[in-house]
Formats: C-alpha cells, sequence, structure tokens
C-alpha cells in the first residue's frame, strides 16, 4: 500500500479519509475531494496530458478534472517508484447512453473540448503524444493480425466456443475491414491530419460515459484524459457513436442525433463525413476482443470472453443495416 504520508507530504494536503473507488481512491482532504490515481506511463506523457487539461482551461473549457501540483510545482507524487496524480473530484451522475437529453449535451461538449484544444503546445519536457497519420497502417496491420490469431486458434487442441466463433466469424470481419481501408484510402484523410497538425488540437480519446460527468446544475465535466493525444477529431467522434449505438441496437437515430447535436457547435466538413464512414466500418471491436483473448491481455474468465463474442455476432445484422443507413443518408458511395 502506498504510503499516504508521502502524497500528504508531497501535495501539502491532509488526508482525513481515503477509499478504494474504480481503480482510483477518493480522498476527503482540508482541501476538499480529491481523486488520487497512480498512473502506468511516465512522467513526460504525463506532462503532456497535464498541458493539454491546463489548456482546455486557459480556453474556455474549464469542466476538467484539474490536476494538483506538488510542493515543487509538478502534477505528480512519486512514492516508492510509482507515481501518482491528485485531481479534483468531480461530483455527478455518469452520462447515461440511452438518454437523448444526456447524449446532445455530451455531444455539445465534445464540439466545445475540440474547439477549445485547438493551438497547444505541450510543455517543453514533455512527450508528444500522437496518432496522426496512423490510420491506413493500424488498419492494415490489425486486419493481418486476424490470420495471425485464427493460425493461433487452429493450433489450440481443445476449442473453446470463443475460438468456434472466431473461426466462423473471422471472413465477415476480415471482409469489412478491408472495405473499411479502402473508404480510407479514398478520403481526405492525410489532408485532415495535416490541418490537425497545423491547429495543433488534440482528442479525449476515451469520450465515453464513466468518463462524462454530469453535476447538479446539469453541466457536463469531463475527466479522465489519461490517453489524450493529437489526432483528428473524427476520432473522437466515431468512438463516442459507437459506444451509445452498441447499446441501442445501432439505431441510426442516435447517430444523427450526436452528429446534429456537435454540428450545431462546430460542424462537420463533407469530407470528413467519409473518415468517419470508415472508422465506424473498421471491426476495431472484434479486432480488440480477439487480441485481448489470443494475447492473454486481460484476465477475464472465459466466459467473459465468450459472452462479448456472441454479442458482436448477435449484432451484425443491425450493424449492417446501420451502415446501409448511414452510407445513403451521409452519400458514402464505394
Amino acid at each position: 500500500m502506498m504510503r499516504e504520508f508521502e502524497i500528504e507530504r508531497q501535495f501539502d494536503i491532509k488526508i482525513e479519509s481515503l477509499k478504494p473507488n474504480k481503480g482510483v481512491y477518493l480522498l476527503k482532504t482540508n482541501k476538499g475531494p480529491k481523486c488520487l490515481k497512480r498512473i502506468n506511463y511516465g512522467i513526460q506523457k504525463l506532462l503532456f496530458v497535464y498541458g493539454a487539461k491546463e489548456h482546455l482551461i486557459e480556453n474556455g473549457f474549464p469542466r476538467v478534472d484539474k490536476y494538483s501540483l506538488n510542493i515543487d510545482g509538478h502534477p505528480y507524487a512519486i512514492v516508492n517508484e510509482d507515481i501518482y496524480t491528485l485531481s479534483q473530484w468531480i461530483e455527478g451522475r455518469e452520462a447515461d447512453f440511452r438518454n437523448k437529453e444526456d447524449l446532445v449535451i455530451a455531444a455539445e461538449n465534445l464540439a466545445y473540448l475540440h474547439i477549445a484544444s485547438k493551438g497547444y503546445e505541450p510543455p517543453e519536457n514533455s512527450k508528444l503524444k500522437s496518432d496522426l497519420g496512423r490510420w491506413p497502417n493500424l488498419m492494415e496491420k490489425r486486419v493481418r493480425s486476424l490470420d495471425k490469431m485464427r493460425d493461433m486458434c487452429r493450433k489450440r487442441n481443445n476449442k473453446t466456443s470463443f475460438d468456434m466463433n472466431y473461426i466462423k466469424n473471422l471472413q465477415f470481419y476480415k471482409n469489412i475491414g478491408r472495405r473499411a481501408i479502402n473508404v480510407l484510402k479514398d478520403s481526405k484523410y492525410s489532408e485532415l491530419c495535416m490541418i490537425s497538425e497545423e491547429e495543433k488540437s488534440f482528442c479525449h480519446h476515451d469520450y465515453t460515459y464513466h468518463n462524462i460527468i454530469v453535476d447538479k446544475d446539469k453541466d457536463i465535466n469531463v475527466i479522465d484524459f489519461d490517453y489524450c493525444k493529437r489526432e483528428i477529431r473524427v476520432y473522437d467522434i466515431y468512438s463516442f457513436m459507437t459506444k451509445v449505438l452498441k447499446r441501442v441496437d445501432w439505431d441510426i437515430e442516435y447517430a444523427n442525433l450526436i452528429l446534429d447535436s456537435y454540428n450545431k457547435i462546430y460542424p462537420l466538413k463533407t469530407c470528413e463525413y467519409r473518415v468517419l464512414f470508415a472508422f465506424l466500418l473498421f471491426p476495431q471491436r472484434f479486432w480488440r476482443l480477439s487480441n485481448r483473448y489470443y494475447y492473454n491481455e486481460v484476465n477475464w474468465p472465459s466466459n467473459t470472453f465468450s459472452n462479448k463474442m456472441e454479442e458482436l455476432i448477435a449484432e451484425q445484422d443491425n450493424y449492417m443495416a446501420f451502415i446501409e443507413k448511414f452510407k445513403n443518408m451521409y452519400d458514402q458511395n464505394e
């Protein structure tokens, strides 16, 4: 267990109580409620994240979990070689992704975040986190890895229901993966990356319900910027949309609601819809689940993996119907 007195000393606070809460600690302190978190990446990346949040605050986007500084003016404490951050604890409830009111304000809020992110110059001693320009190669690599996992699966003596489902559905996901790659190749992806590079903007990269906190005034607060990086804004929109759509049976109405709300604040250009279409097509969730399973990335019980795979397969028809509707509605010819 970390030494509390070290946290108190380095951050110059008094801890009145400490309790674990979803992978972090909720501290009651003499300076109000705080969130203490051990991070699993280095100080240089942390400085990028710290700078990004400060940049948003300075640019009129104040509702983020601001970091506390230690006695030397740094946003971390080092205890037994572990790095901890201390940030504001934000009271409120998680956004409900089935509630249309929540989705409207969350989509508008994402647009404001993207606007406020522009012009970010990371601190000198930070490590630049960027995914700009990476997606064509990443998609190619991930589609190729589906075959590698198939070979791993074939070598197994006693196949699980996950293995059987993987083999049975592999071709479906490889086909849409290839389709996504072709759409992305035939888009203005690289120009959009150049624009983001020039604008010096960034994405949250994990804009999902548990990081979107609705407070008592119905204002939205965004927390957990650990994954934020330079990236085209379409990535955040796609990721947010997918997390909502899988909960509502891929109902196009929810996609339109999100896009209309975002566009009211910061309209997407026509060419951005094509990149969004490529992202929505790409079988990211199938790849990720299989990757976690075959490379033992997560130690979930095997029935958790099987259930998740079955849920994915069960939504194929709704998903493909959504893809066709999206394609026609936003005029994406292939």
